[in-house]
């Protein structure tokens, strides 16, 4: 896995964002939240991510692009760390929910807390099925 996020490893699709908020789990590391959900991509991706920060905590456009501009250079960063192994599609979306700004160090450090939740859940999750 490379250290790229391209068009391809977007979430864009309305049924898949809508199903994912429908059906998805959630992990928090506060400020962001991992909301996730196992499913199939038509052009066979692995991972596709989204992320969004809330209008009503952040009233102008330029501080709402800046922080999605800190999550997913933070993601584009750690995802070939935390998912190189992964062999199971699954569907994100990265929320960040503080009133407050961040630094991209601050960030990136919840980022790897966040990730490291979420692949102790799921490893959980795969154990424990039959």
């Amino acid at each position: 896995m490379t250290f790229k996020y391209g068009k391809k490893d977007k979430l864009k699709s309305k049924k898949h964002i809508e199903q994912l908020f429908n059906e998805g789990k959630a992990v928090t590391v506060y400020p962001l939240r991992l909301i996730y959900l196992e499913t199939e991509f038509s052009d066979g991706s692995l991972l596709k991510t989204g992320v969004s920060v809330s209008k009503r905590l952040h009233k102008t456009a330029v501080a709402r692009n800046s922080l999605k501009r800190l999550l997913r250079e933070a993601y584009r960063l750690n995802k070939p760390v935390y998912f190189n192994n992964s062999s199971t599609p699954y569907a994100f979306m990265i929320l960040y929910l503080s009133k407050d700004g961040t630094t991209f160090d601050e960030l990136n450090g919840k980022m790897k807390l966040l990730f490291k939740k979420f692949l102790d859940k799921t490893s959980k999750n795969e154990k424990t099925a039959p």
